[in-house]
């Protein structure tokens, strides 16, 4: 079994800087925003950074990267300025996903703010039909939610819907966050096999593509949404360990959206190699 793994890094100090982030805690993987997470700003490529960043990915032999787009980008918002916001972000952000052959742009659903879910469903799957094609090299991929609120994609079929209705569905995967289904009541303690049954039956385990690996601050069936160290949470260090080596997840990037910094990250990630 070949554990492909990382975390969350921050682009502040460029893309190639990442890289050796990655580096200096055997992370072979990570993940990393595509603009300002509470914002939407977006800070131009610089050309020579990405060309070494492409370059050091390569020589290294990296699993697949993940980008994850802006917190504040909500495709099914009730006002459109909202709407428009996320069409402009996502149009951008792919853009740029395209330069940097970055293989996965992960992104929330969002959240239908009383619109009721079909109505959010089919604004989600209009914006993606708009934006993906088959041409592209860059896969998008619907995070599984926990449910919080009005959002969108705390079930697996609320998800395969999003994609059927798409004009797109061969250009779309799933990214599926441990935190978030346990807190929309999917048991991966008791039952990790029958969830990814479950997977397969729904959406198609060809779909799941890359894995947040997160214990949660809040109990099962919560639909809170409260990340938590490893070990430190209702999930559990043997519970997560036991998932990640479930056939459909094992060769998969592993994303930790842990409360860490550096060190607390290779710590997690020594634990799982």
């Amino acid at each position: 079994m070949m554990l492909h793994i990382g975390c969350h890094l921050s682009s502040s100090k460029g893309f190639s800087a990442m890289v050796a982030h990655a580096q200096s805690i055997q992370a072979d993987t990570f993940q990393f925003f595509t603009r300002n997470p509470r914002g939407g700003s977006a800070k131009a490529l610089d050309p020579a950074d990405v060309l070494e960043f492409k370059k050091r990915v390569k020589e290294l032999n990296f699993a697949p990267l993940v980008a994850h787009a802006p917190y504040t980008l909500n495709a099914c918002g009730a006002d459109p300025r909202v709407r428009d916001f996320a069409e402009m972000a996502m149009k951008e952000d792919l853009e740029k996903m395209e330069m940097l052959q970055c293989a996965y742009y992960n992104f929330h659903p969002g959240s239908h703010v009383g619109q009721g879910i079909q109505k959010g469903i089919e604004l989600i799957a209009d914006l993606l039909s708009r934006l993906v094609h088959p041409g592209m090299k860059c896969m998008v991929l619907l995070e599984t939610m926990s449910g919080k609120g009005s959002e969108v994609g705390s079930s697996f079929e609320e998800l395969a819907e999003i994609m059927e209705k798409s004009r797109c569905p061969d250009s779309l995967g799933v990214c599926l966050d441990t935190c978030h289904v346990y807190s929309a009541g999917y048991d991966i303690v008791r039952e990790p096999e029958a969830v990814l049954e479950q997977f397969d039956r729904i959406l198609g385990l060809d779909k799941l593509k890359a894995i947040h690996l997160n214990d949660s601050m809040t109990p099962f069936g919560s639909r809170k949404d409260r990340h938590e160290c490893i070990g430190k949470g209702t999930i559990g260090k043997e519970a997560l360990l036991h998932f990640v080596k479930q056939d459909a997840v094992k060769n998969l990037p592993l994303i930790l959206e842990t409360p860490n910094e550096l060190p607390g990250y290779a710590e997690e990630i020594r634990f799982f190699r």
